[in-house]
């Protein structure tokens, strides 16, 4: 991908980043970049891996998370500022996407108590296994990563499969339904400094990777499904799903606390 294509989406993101309160169209988008509305939804696409109203959805997501621990702002207000007309709508978005309610993810200051798999799945189906390594974007600064298969691009909602580990190294993923699945992983970075403060995860490191779509077949085994993570870009769709607790993770390594990090069955 050229350079010229990454700089004309990255110029289409800062304007989404600009006017989240507003109403967006794909025209308004193909402006900014400069090329025709079919050319643009096509680079863009390539570039992020989703599509321009996907990414920018969000965004909307991913800005209501900051605003719910940032601010003292009622949901209402909040869906406002984010470009929804109806609460209703956005607090279901909003749940679906993140795992939790608007409400919940600000009574927990952003952080989820376990990670939930989607449920309903068929038992005598979902047997594939998928197995890899993460490997750290800064060796000297590993961090709680969590690991999941998707059915898109975009991590959010429950995955089909995950695990979450102390740091990047090895994992499996069993129980994998058929089908195509993006594997996603995101790291946080921390410290026992940052532990031993109750903040919330603005400013601290997030890393992230992803491989796929893997085509899993019935009792199939992938194996060297590798990833390498990296500094988040502003190229990269948001992490929506509702981060693990870092400083269990830091705290952990201090000996403060037991080593357990909940992927709930």
């Amino acid at each position: 991908m050229g350079n010229s294509a990454e700089k004309a989406v990255e110029r289409v993101i800062a304007t989404m980043h600009d006017n989240l309160g507003e109403q967006i169209t794909i025209d308004d988008m193909a402006r900014v970049a400069m090329f025709s509305k079919f050319h643009f939804s096509r680079i863009f696409q390539r570039v992020t891996g989703v599509s321009p109203g996907r990414f920018l959805s969000a965004l909307r997501l991913e800005r209501a998370k900051e605003l719910l621990t940032s601010t003292s702002f009622n949901v209402s207000d909040i869906s406002l500022r984010v470009g929804y007309t109806s609460v209703g709508t956005f607090s279901s978005r909003f749940t679906r996407s993140v795992g939790l309610s608007p409400t919940t993810y600000r009574r927990l200051r952003g952080v989820a108590p376990q990670i939930r798999p989607e449920t309903g799945l068929d038992p005598t189906r979902a047997t594939g296994v998928v197995r890899g390594t993460v490997t750290p974007a800064d060796p000297n600064r590993p961090g709680l990563t969590f690991i999941g298969l998707f059915p898109e691009r975009i991590p959010e909602a429950r995955p089909v499969s995950c695990t979450v580990l102390a740091e990047p190294g090895q994992f499996l993923l069993d129980r994998v339904p058929p089908g195509s699945w993006y594997l996603l992983a995101h790291s946080v970075g921390e410290s026992p400094e940052q532990a031993g403060e109750l903040v919330s995860l603005r400013g601290v490191g997030l890393a992230a990777a992803t491989v796929g779509p893997l085509h899993v077949g019935h009792s199939a085994v992938i194996e060297n499904a590798d990833l390498t993570l990296r500094p988040m870009r502003s190229l990269d769709p948001p992490v929506l799903l509702a981060l693990l607790d870092v400083r269990r993770a830091a705290l952990t390594r201090i000996g403060q606390v037991p080593q357990r990090y909940p992927v709930a069955a």
